[in-house]
């Protein structure tokens, strides 16, 4: 039989019906730490958990596939996922990065910066005055985030690693939003893409993870040596758990993304909105592009409400299907603020320059009935506009 090519039937079966022991069906964790040489000077495919762990590579072999690349690294968190994808840098180098990209990392790059570790430039990726510019103080690497958190801004993949490309710089682009599902960065030109396998992939908001997908073989065994190195890979428990929710991917995301058009035309037809950030939507500056680089709009929206923040303090405080917390890309629908949540650790001015307000307010669409989501907005929303 060949290898199935198709992503969703990778997702719910690469690894099933594998185990050689005992015939398990779904693979099984190998929660050990050490495994037995079989000789003297001859050590098996695994020797310590921190270097190798069958249940944590069943895990990196499929998001390897699911994203088209030559090998995956599976780590502790999402943050740990970005720092192992952009430890090529070094003194003096520098890093063309997003202005609106999440709070996490924003401050990654700016305390690295302020180390001495590399250069960031923070710059509005979809100007392409601003890219010309950022592109002639010949970077090292170049990170994009697309959709980016919060406000949704959609990249041209195709267009800004070609740019590198043709630099000699490296790419690497975040597809936590979106993840294989809807978009495949490295079919785009990308070097390296990396997730929070804490949201979309996991899917259960019960394990913080991340990874990092290299399109080239050699780029990925060095990455998974330094990650080694420095001790940030993930555990075999959160990796099977991880792979327990990659099954169910693509089957969430199409109805989680059903669910968030039709949040976002309600919610751009309501008077108490100001705004509505969401690529599915017509209006959306984004849209045409989203609609070329991506097979979906997306689970994830934000919007500005007419009010400003005693607005959204209102609207926090009556929802009730919705739960106010961060993070995103669970089974269950968040609504967060940017201000003083995800972003809280961006200066002023750096939330000012990305456009990120007081009045912002972020949803994650997660498995709820749309009608009930639908009402529970309506009637928060309903009540502020009636003062």
């Amino acid at each position: 039989m060949t290898e199935p090519r198709d992503p969703r039937t990778i997702a719910a079966t690469n690894g099933v019906a594998a185990d050689t022991s005992y015939g398990a069906v779904i693979a099984p964790i190998h929660l050990s730490t050490t495994y037995k040489f079989p000789a003297f000077e001859k050590p098996g495919p695994y020797d310590y958990s921190r270097l190798g762990n069958p249940t944590r590579d069943q895990l990196a072999d499929t998001l390897a596939k699911l994203e088209g690349g030559a090998r995956a690294v599976v780590v502790s968190s999402g943050m740990a996922a970005l720092d192992l994808a952009l430890s090529s840098l070094r003194p003096g180098d520098l890093l063309v990065a997003p202005h609106d990209c999440y709070g996490g990392t924003h401050r990654l790059l700016s305390l690295r910066a302020a180390r001495g570790h590399y250069a960031v430039a923070f710059v509005d990726q979809t100007d392409p005055a601003a890219l010309e510019a950022a592109f002639a103080r010949k970077p090292k690497v170049v990170l994009i985030e697309t959709p980016s958190n919060p406000l949704m801004r959609v990249v041209d993949i195709r267009r800004v690693t070609g740019l590198a490309r043709a630099a000699g710089a490296l790419s690497v682009v975040d597809n936590t939003f979106l993840s294989p599902a809807l978009q495949r960065p490295l079919s785009l030109g990308a070097d390296l893409v990396v997730h929070a396998t804490t949201k979309f992939l996991n899917g259960h908001s019960d394990v913080v993870g991340g990874a990092v997908v290299a399109a080239d073989a050699t780029v990925g065994d060095e990455l998974a040596a330094w990650a080694n190195t420095i001790g940030v890979t993930g555990s075999p428990f959160d990796a099977y758990l991880t792979l327990r929710g990659v099954r169910t991917l693509f089957v969430r995301v199409e109805q989680q993304q059903r669910t968030a058009g039709r949040l976002a035309a309600f919610l751009a037809g309501h008077p108490a909105v100001a705004a509505v950030y969401y690529p599915g939507l017509a209006s959306h500056p984004g849209h045409a592009l989203a609609q070329a680089q991506q097979s979906g709009f997306g689970a994830m929206l934000s919007f500005e409400l007419v009010g400003g923040r005693e607005a959204v303090r209102q609207v926090v405080g009556r929802v009730q299907v919705f739960t106010l917390a961060e993070s995103l890309g669970g089974v269950e629908s968040l609504i967060s603020h940017a201000e003083t949540m995800t972003h809280a650790a961006m200066d002023p001015e750096a939330r000012a320059i990305a456009g990120i307000t007081g009045g912002l307010l972020r949803l994650s669409i997660g498995l709820e009935a749309e009608d009930d989501l639908l009402a529970d907005l309506a009637q928060a929303l309903d009540a502020v506009q009636a003062g």
